[in-house]
């Protein structure tokens, strides 16, 4: 039963190198954030790595792991024991390079601050994406449409640009999470177009500027939202990345 499963959802699919990619991107990134935390609190073996005194942030590492793997599973296609084995180079080399999003945002050693918690962020986004792709989502709504439809170029294409408007319309309002989410997830991108924008957003910037009710409406409604969620959403990250410095 469980074999046929396998078979069915993953190897048949073409899914497998996705999920060995997911699984060593999430394990890269919950070993890199220990032993950064073991370096942080000074425990352990491991230290910084400092050749002639320059610190080489693991951002370099992964950049090559993320090429060497990215092309050679562009040359392997996606089946076969290298495809795999390059599949999990790529993602180590994700989990890396992921988790110094915040530095390479911001040209500068963030990690350690309330900007670096971005990584995090970032991370639990990407594991969501991929955790989806998994699941049988394709991006754009499409995996929503029959096979009569799938063979209709313009309903295909109609499919595609409609909800990559919704998506687009929700980073302009400033719900970037939202945006990304709704790629793959079609009614969270028309979710997040339909609702107010953030006040410092350039949708609200642009659009409610001889508004001033909708202004008003706009940073109450993300006063509440941040006031209930925010610091849910910091202790989450705390909790994962390590607390901040300052």
């Amino acid at each position: 039963m469980y074999g046929s499963w396998w078979y069915r959802n993953i190897v048949e699919p073409g899914k497998l190198p996705l999920l060995l990619a997911l699984v060593a991107f999430v394990v890269t990134f919950v070993l890199t954030r220990v032993i950064t935390r073991m370096i942080r609190a000074g425990k352990g073996p491991f230290r910084n790595v400092t050749p002639g005194g320059m610190h080489v942030h693991h951002v370099v590492p992964g950049i090559v792991l993320m090429v060497v793997g990215g092309f050679a599973v562009i040359a392997g296609g996606n089946q076969g024991f290298g495809s795999g084995f390059a599949a999990v180079l790529f993602g180590a080399g994700t989990g890396l390079v992921l988790d110094e999003f915040a530095l390479v945002l911001h040209l500068s050693d963030v990690y350690w601050t309330r900007e670096g918690t971005k990584s995090v962020e970032i991370v639990l986004i990407t594991m969501a994406l991929a955790a989806l792709l998994l699941a049988g989502f394709s991006p754009f709504g499409v995996d929503g449409l029959s096979s009569a439809e799938l063979h209709d170029r313009l309903n295909v294409t109609f499919t595609v640009a409609v909800n990559l408007l919704f998506a687009l319309i929700a980073l302009f309002k400033g719900k970037a999470r939202m945006a990304v989410l709704g790629v793959l997830v079609p009614f969270v991108a028309l979710f997040g177009a339909v609702r107010l924008a953030r006040p410092a957003s350039p949708w609200a910037r642009r659009f409610y500027r001889r508004r001033p009710k909708a202004r008003a409406r706009s940073r109450k409604r993300a006063y509440h939202h941040d006031r209930r969620w925010a610091r849910l959403r910091q202790r989450v990250t705390d909790l994962i990345g390590g607390a901040p410095t300052h």
